[in-house]
């Protein structure tokens, strides 16, 4: 978050004719916080707290936090664990170098067989080996259009990958390379929409409604004749845009491209994955995930818990990404209703399917950390699972 939020947030509020205790009732943000704000002593806010602040205030987040309220970076724990891989990317070993000079064919088999792991969330296992897998792309970047392609691949799973984790610069090196190495305008697509969600991460709000949209106007296809693989790239494309645009306070735009988005998704008529890639699975389940996202983002928890029950998501791989997301959703929606014990048996639902992804993510700190705050004392599950996400003491 800029440092010059509490300015322009004390701006906004007095050119609206608010005092502080006004604002604090019409957003549900904290009197104590909107002061340390405005008084500079706090100078880092959730998202989602800009937002809401945003919204009693009448005007978009990005005015508000001029596009810097971000997710922390990776912590110095994650930082060190990846280190390896950030090497690789950012001083790739000349050619010359190695001790064995890959093929191609070779590298893709390496690719493909580490998959699994990408699809499945095995973070520590990917740490190890994937430094292996970007020396060897780069080093067959130039060998022709299959070794181009391969490097693409690779690249794009990096970048994927370290969003994931919060590293964020090293993401935007890796996504940049996948999408210069690309001859594909679906798989370009593809690098396009992680990018989208990159910047939103790094609360780039306008950026990546920008970039969403722009793209997304550009690959909308002939529906009477599109492609599965063309449905999903215009499909997720408009679902950044609508994450984007809902986030900036724009519900209009949000509904709008959620509408898009449905269109192709019910043209597709199933949950597709061109090319058995993860990356681009889209159909009619991945629509309702991030409506009922959307709706949390907007604090509809009786939306969520009313959607959510619609949603056939068992079907859905146990450590896939928009599942679990969409759990946590579910899980605030409880916890933001008082359902305390229903949002910590999702919370370790997630945490026993995909231990190594929760703990990246900062929303299931928040979500714990509501319900802890109703809490004397903690339960030694709650105390467990504290440790377990990284929730700060």
């Amino acid at each position: 978050m800029s440092a010059h939020i509490g300015k322009r947030l004390r701006g906004i509020r007095k050119r609206r004719g608010m005092s502080q205790r006004e604002l604090a009732k019409g957003s549900g943000v904290s009197l104590s916080l909107i002061r340390k704000l405005e008084q500079g002593e706090r100078a880092d806010t959730r998202l989602e707290t800009a937002r809401r602040l945003a919204v009693a205030l009448g005007v978009p987040t990005t005015q508000l936090v001029a596009e810097g309220a971000a997710d922390r970076a990776a912590s110095s724990a994650t930082a060190d664990e990846w280190g390896g891989v950030r090497n690789a990317l950012l001083a790739p070993v000349p050619p010359d170098d190695l001790d064995e000079a890959p093929t191609v064919a070779g590298l893709r088999a390496a690719v493909e067989s580490a998959q699994p792991l990408f699809s499945g969330d095995k973070l520590a296992e990917l740490s190890a080996v994937l430094p292996s897998l970007i020396r060897d792309a780069e080093a067959v970047a130039e060998s022709g259009p299959e070794g181009r392609a391969v490097h693409m691949r690779v690249m794009q799973l990096t970048g994927w990958l370290l969003t994931q984790t919060r590293q964020f610069e090293a993401a935007e090196v890796a996504l940049g390379r996948a999408l210069g190495a690309s001859s594909d305008r679906l798989q370009s697509a593809v690098t396009v929409s992680t990018q989208c969600w990159l910047l939103l991460r790094c609360g780039k709000l306008s950026e990546a409604r920008e970039l969403a949209i722009r793209w997304a106007d550009e690959a909308e296809p002939r529906m009477s004749r599109a492609t599965p693989a063309e449905l999903s790239a215009w499909g997720w494309l408009l679902l950044r845009a609508s994450a984007a645009s809902i986030r900036d306070n724009r519900p209009g735009e949000a509904a709008g491209a959620l509408r898009l988005a449905n269109s192709a998704a019910v043209a597709l008529g199933r949950e597709f994955a061109p090319d058995n890639d993860f990356l681009r699975v889209f159909g009619p389940v991945t629509v309702a995930l991030k409506r009922t996202e959307n709706a949390m983002v907007v604090d509809r928890p009786d939306l969520v818990l009313k959607l959510a029950p619609q949603i056939p998501v068992n079907g859905m791989r146990p450590t896939s990404n928009n599942r679990n997301r969409h759990l946590l959703d579910v899980a605030h929606a409880h916890a933001r209703s008082r359902g305390y014990g229903e949002a910590m048996e999702i919370l370790q639902g997630i945490r026993a399917s995909a231990p190594q992804w929760l703990p990246n993510q900062r929303y299931a700190q928040d979500i714990l950390g509501l319900v802890v705050a109703k809490r004397r004392t903690l339960t030694p599950e709650m105390r467990s699972l504290a440790d377990a996400i990284g929730l700060p003491l």
